[in-house]
């Protein structure tokens, strides 16, 4: 398979043609996301984002709403329209080191992040989950953050793997407009 500018990848492979006993699935290749992988933990001098965000306005940070222990704001690389963060303001890594007031206040806030994402964009499902570590998939490992993806019937397809796109059809300032007018009192 060619990519839009000529790079060749290889096309999906069935597990016939590992070693072992196949199991039905078919792999699809993504190797533009080895440089996540190669860039290894990010600069532990680094400022952490997830501290800063909150010392800037709601709009320059895309804070859809604050609470007394943690705040969300949308995502700057969603998977999706509406793909809301969920942090602590404490900095604290991992979830296990969260204080039950840190915990319960993560579980409201996502439970609130679900009902304005149904309210503005009338998402389907959700996919909710924290990645634990950088070996994980911590973008920001240092800070912990809940994802809350809103899910569409056929909304992602293989755009993303095939065409290296992502389709969103709003912007960032606009969803958080939305969904900060449509937060649940």
């Amino acid at each position: 398979m060619k990519d839009y500018d000529g790079t060749e990848y290889p096309d999906a492979e069935s597990s016939a043609q590992f070693a072992g006993i196949p199991d039905g699935f078919q792999r699809l290749w993504t190797p533009h996301r080895i440089a996540y992988i190669e860039q290894g933990p990010t600069d532990p001098g680094q400022e952490c984002v997830f501290c800063t965000a909150p010392t800037l306005s709601d709009e320059q940070a895309l804070i859809v709403h604050r609470g007394e222990i943690g705040y969300v704001l949308l995502n700057l690389f969603p998977y999706n329209s509406g793909h809301l963060l969920v942090v602590p303001y404490r900095h604290v890594a991992m979830y296990d080191d969260a204080t039950p007031a840190e915990t319960a206040e993560i579980a409201s806030l996502t439970q609130q992040a679900m009902r304005a994402i149904v309210a503005t964009s009338h998402a389907g499902g959700f996919n909710i989950g924290m990645n634990q570590g950088a070996v994980a998939g911590a973008g920001i490992a240092s800070h912990l953050h809940q994802h809350v993806v809103p899910r569409w019937e056929t909304d992602a397809n293989f755009f993303p793997i095939v065409a290296r796109t992502k389709a969103l059809p709003k912007l960032l300032g606009e969803v958080r407009e939305e969904l900060a007018a449509a937060w649940p009192a």
